[in-house]
């Protein structure tokens, strides 16, 4: 569905981007993998993702900090020689209530989550207009939708997200250059795991489907996107979190 295609995944090394980015190296695609700080995780992201037979490589970036986005794209382009899939699912959350979050909490949630989608879209941007080709898929939230109290920083950067991606697919369409967001729910990820178990539960009892979603069904819908089966999709925001949304 991928091969001949090289994708660009942020938070690559854990959670949902680990699942992506196995997905569509399962699929064919050269994957370079973005990481924050944890080596040992990345690189076990790289070896699962060779094991399909496809090449990849891991880049240690902060994606709120733009010059180094702009070094490290370049980086990757000259290394695997394109990008023809750009993913951004980098993400942290700093959960408190307006009344006691911190500015700091607030900025940094907004910087990586929101900030860093626009720095890492910037440095493909021409790069796909002069190929005529190219998907964007940004991973938000069902809480950029909804909202979610205790995560006002988290909620606004991922509606941020929302926003933004309607906009760079009405910029970048009449180039052949689709974008797209997904806005899962709550899925079987380390987030999960750190959240209150007395809050998961009731969570789960307000999902119709009565469960956690899983990382390889978000991968399994960001691989779908970035494929040519999907070639007219471009603008959407397609919830996956089990009809919470409904």
């Amino acid at each position: 569905m991928l091969k001949g295609k090289t994708a660009l995944i942020t938070g690559g090394s854990r959670g949902l981007g680990r699942a992506i980015a196995c997905d569509m190296a399962k699929n064919g695609a050269d994957v370079a993998i973005i990481y924050a700080g944890n080596h040992d995780a990345a690189n076990e992201t790289c070896k699962m993702v060779t094991e399909y037979g496809v090449k990849s490589k891991a880049y240690c970036l902060d994606v709120s900090d733009f010059s180094k986005c702009k070094e490290t794209v370049k980086d990757v382009i000259t290394e695997f020689g394109k990008v023809d899939i750009l993913v951004n699912s980098a993400g942290i959350t700093r959960d408190a209530l307006v009344l006691s979050m911190k500015e700091e909490d607030f900025d940094s949630v907004v910087n990586i989550n929101l900030k860093g989608v626009f720095n890492m879209t910037k440095q493909v941007y021409s790069h796909m207009m002069r190929k005529r080709a190219g998907r964007i898929i940004n991973i938000s939230s069902v809480a950029g939708i909804m909202g979610n109290a205790g995560q006002g920083n988290y909620s606004a950067a991922k509606a941020g997200v929302i926003g933004f991606t309607k906009t760079v697919a009405k910029e970048l369409s009449g180039r052949g250059v689709t974008v797209n967001a997904i806005a899962p729910g709550l899925i079987e990820t380390d987030m999960a795991k750190a959240m209150n178990e007395k809050a998961k539960e009731a969570l789960i009892e307000a999902i119709p489907l009565k469960r956690m979603g899983k990382a390889e069904e978000v991968a399994a819908l960001t691989t779908f996107l970035a494929s040519d089966n999907a070639g007219y999709i471009t603008g959407e925001v397609i919830k996956i979190d089990g009809g919470l949304c409904i």
